[in-house]
Parts: structure tokens; C-alpha cells; sequence
């Protein structure tokens, strides 16, 4: 029987695929069930069919999973950002470790037994919500005519309005309703993407969790808000304000963020701090958002990078230091690569801060920076340190790093599949899994951390 569009069916969800998705199977297809749960039996509709497999909407859960719970938010389903809000918090966990261990075979070509000699227990959360320190909000108009702000709906530009998001500070609430509040006093419009028209494009809302300090950055498609200062005067009476700012983006772009920056009240920036390491942290710069989570993520990166004192580290992809400054209180010297020159310029202030004089950070590309220091400056690495963005390290740095020959490699991904890839490469070269681990830094989403170490044969 070949399975059509829009045909019905009662299907058993028997498995879970990368992105949170239920499978179960009808006459022999596979079909990906958004929303559904390994344990349900649900009734399905065929939205779209491939050669092998098709894709279903969840219409109705027959029977529950018996790892079903209830959403905190109402919104869950329709937003996109929290996939796995329907999941017990183990069942979550369990599912992340998963996703590690078949990419790592899958995709790197490990021997099953070797990855799961290496595995340590994934680091979860005792508290899985408002864990985020940071939260970027669209602005827009609703149908009837209202400026709203909230999140994007799963794979599209309609904004759902909804101003507490619960992985979110608390604080956003308030902060986004005075906005609101001032825009709709002054009719202030919301940025139109269709049209390019529009003032107030997104807020950004920065908050540390130790610090307590917060910042606001408004994202104007024009230089200036109307009664700017009124706004200021509103939004500081919120505890813990202590940046407020302007970013200029004119662009038709889906790129947040403008270059032009212009400080309203108070510094450009807040500061907080991991394990008693002090950052300074702008609305460029990029810093982890789920700070309870960092420390230890940080802190099992330090382990296995088993420094003695007297190596020669490497971090590479270093952004504005957090990484580095962690590794050079035990290492002998530590060196950070980033292409990015205003992070590093962070991460150069941020060693200030702290008192630490044996960090030294480099713009540039690693592939570059690290065979000059090595040939004209004798600069070797015992240790190399990895934190690449979800893409995955450059096979350039990658050849780089195996021509350095370091003792040990530490690779912090933020996408396992991408690590996988790259530690097949690694493993061509000489360099052997010993160990690793999922570290929760997302929970309700599909997102997971993963840390491993790497010793050369």
C-alpha cells in the first residue's frame, strides 16, 4: 500500500529522531512525528511523502508515553525553541547521551565498545528552567494591529507573542512590557521584515546570574527611539539595570545585530563571573548562556586537559577567554586564537581583570597563527583546547593541529555531529578517544555540549 498525503494513521512511536522528533512506521515507511514521544500511540496525519520515509503531524495521543509530562509553557508546541518540553527531564538526558554515542559511531567511525569504554555520565541540572542569561526578542504587529514581541514559530518569521518565556530570567517579563508600554504611548512602530519599514527591530536582554547586573540592547532600523530617556528612566527602576543601549541595523538581513552601537545609560556592558573568573561582557560579545552550566562544562574541559602546571597551552577558537582564563590558573602558559578582534580585545581585558599574566591572545586564524609562533618564535603546544562553533573545526586547523603534535587534544563541540566528523580526521592521524561527556547546557531542546579528550598514540 503506498502511503499518500494526507491519509490518516494510528502508528506506535518506537524510536527518537536527532532534532526530538517520534518515528514509528505504517505499511513500512517510516514517518517523523513532530511532538511525539518514544511511547506513544498517536494518530497522524501525512503531511509530506519521500521515497522512504514521510513526515506527520501529530493530531491526537491515543495512548501516552510513560514519559510524558505536562509543558510549563502553553506555547511549547507552536514556538519551536523548546522541543523536548513534553519529555521527562531523564528521559531527556538519556536521549542527549544517545544522540552523542551514535554520532560518535555513526558518523566517526568508532568501535561501540571503545565509545562506551570512554563514556562518562552526562552533567544534567538539578533545575532545568531560567537557566538562560540571555534572550533575544522580535518585535512586530499583530493582526489587529498591536505591537507584540515574543518568539519565532518553529521554521518561520510569525512571531507568538509572549513576553515570559520560562527558560528565560524573570526579569525579561517586566522589561519587555515597559517597552511595549513606551511604544504604544508614543506609537513607536515595530520593524516590518516584508517591507524593510518600522523602528524597533528586537531587544536584547542580558543578565548575570552572579552579579546580578542587566542589560537591554534595543535594535533600531533608525538612529534614534522617541523619548529615549523616558524609556531609560522607566526601565532603571527595574533592580539590577545597569546597561542600557542602542544598536543601529538598517540591513534587510535576518543578522541581529548592527555593527553602530550607542550607550543610552550606564557601561556598554555588565560583567559576571564563573568560578571566580570576572568577564566583561558587551552585547557583541559571545558568552555561554547557561552560566550554572558553564562552570562545569569549563571545569571537565581543565580535567581533561590534565595540566601539571608546566605545559604549553593552545586554545583555539578562544572568543573572549572564558576557556583560556580557566586553563592558564594550571597551566605554564596559555595562548588564545580568535578570529574575532573585538573578543579578543575582551579576552585581553578580561585576563587584566583577573590577574592573569600568563595568557596571551592572538586575531587571526589558528592555521595561520600557530605554524608562525611555532616556526619563527619555537611556540609548540602540549595541549590544544577546541571550542569551534556548531560547523565544526576548519579541515585547515585540524591539519594544524595534527602537525603541532600536541600530547593531548580538548574538544568542547556544541554539535556532536560536526565533532564526530572531525574526530574520525583526528583518529587518521594518531589520535586515540579516551574519554568523554554530555554536558546539558539546553535543557528542554535538543542541543547538548559534549567534551572529550584525545591522547596521542
Amino acid at each position: 500500500m503506498q502511503i499518500k498525503k494526507n491519509d490518516v494513521y494510528t502508528i506506535e512511536i518506537t524510536d527518537t529522531g536527532t532534532q526530538g522528533e517520534g518515528i514509528g512506521r505504517a505499511d513500512g515507511c517510516a514517518l517523523f512525528v513532530k511532538d511525539a514521544l518514544i511511547g506513544d500511540v498517536v494518530q497522524v496525519k501525512i503531511m509530506k511523502v519521500k521515497k522512504t520515509y514521510a513526515y506527520a503531524k501529530l493530531e491526537k495521543v491515543l495512548s501516552p508515553s510513560p514519559f510524558r509530562v505536562a509543558p510549563r509553557c502553553a506555547y511549547s508546541r507552536q514556538c519551536g525553541g523548546c522541543q523536548l518540553q513534553a519529555l521527562s527531564y531523564e528521559q531527556q538526558l538519556r536521549f542527549k547521551e544517545g544522540k552523542i554515542r551514535n554520532h560518535l559511531i555513526r558518523l566517526g567511525g568508532l568501535e561501540p565498545a571503545a565509545v562506551d569504554a570512554a563514556r562518562e555520565p552526562i552533567i544534567g541540572m538539578e533545575e532545568p528552567w531560567r537557566y538562560r542569561n540571555k534572550a533575544q526578542f522580535p518585535f512586530g504587529t499583530s493582526k489587529d494591529g498591536r505591537v507584540i514581541t515574543g518568539f519565532y514559530a518553529g521554521r518561520t518569521h510569525t512571531i507568538i507573542e509572549n513576553t515570559d518565556c520560562v527558560l528565560g530570567v524573570e526579569e525579561n517579563r517586566e522589561i519587555l512590557e515597559r517597552i511595549l508600554a513606551h511604544m504604544g504611548k508614543y506609537h513607536i512602530s515595530a520593524y516590518d521584515e516584508t517591507e524593510g519599514t518600522g523602528l524597533v527591530r528586537h531587544a536584547l536582554i542580558r543578565k548575570g546570574f552572579v552579579s546580578g547586573q542587566i542589560m537591554v540592547c534595543l535594535v533600531l532600523n533608525g538612529d534614534a527611539l522617541p523619548k529615549e530617556e523616558e524609556l531609560a528612566d522607566s526601565l532603571w527602576q527595574i533592580p539590577g539595570m545597569a546597561s542600557l543601549s542602542v544598536n543601529v541595523n538598517r540591513e534587510r538581513t535576518n543578522v541581529i545585530l548592527g555593527r553602530s552601537l550607542r550607550v543610552l545609560r550606564g557601561n556598554g556592558w555588565i560583567e559576571d563571573s564563573i568560578d571566580g573568573i570576572t568577564f566583561r561582557i558587551s552585547p557583541l560579545s559571545f558568552y555561554q548562556v547557561n552560566p550554572i552550566q558553564t562552570g562545569k562544562l569549563y571545569g571537565q574541559a581543565l580535567e581533561y586537559a590534565s595540566l601539571q602546571g608546566e605545559e604549553t597551552v593552545w586554545d583555539l577558537y578562544c572568543g573572549i577567554g572564558t576557556i583560556s582564563l580557566f586553563l592558564a590558573r594550571k597551566a605554564r602558559r596559555v595562548y588564545g586564537v580568535e578570529v574575532i578582534e573585538e573578543a579578543v580585545l575582551d579576552a585581553q581585558e578580561n585576563a587584566k581583570r583577573n590577574d592573569i599574566q600568563n595568557a596571551e591572545f592572538f586575531v587571526g586564524r589558528a592555521e595561520e597563527v600557530l605554524p608562525k609562533k611555532y616556526e619563527e618564535e619555537g611556540i609548540r603546544a602540549d595541549v590544544i583546547v577546541v571550542d569551534p562553533p556548531r560547523k565544526g573545526c576548519d579541515e585547515k586547523c585540524l591539519e594544524t593541529m595534527v602537525r603541532m603534535q600536541p600530547e593531548r587534544i580538548v574538544y568542547v563541540s556544541c554539535d556532536s555531529a560536526t565533532l564526530a566528523r572531525d574526530l574520525k580526521y583526528l583518529a587518521e592521524y594518531g589520535y586515540e578517544l579516551k574519554k568523554w561527556r554530555g554536558c546539558d547546557m539546553f535543557p528542554e531542546t535538543v542541543h547538548v555540549e559534549t567534551v572529550v579528550k584525545l591522547e596521542r598514540k
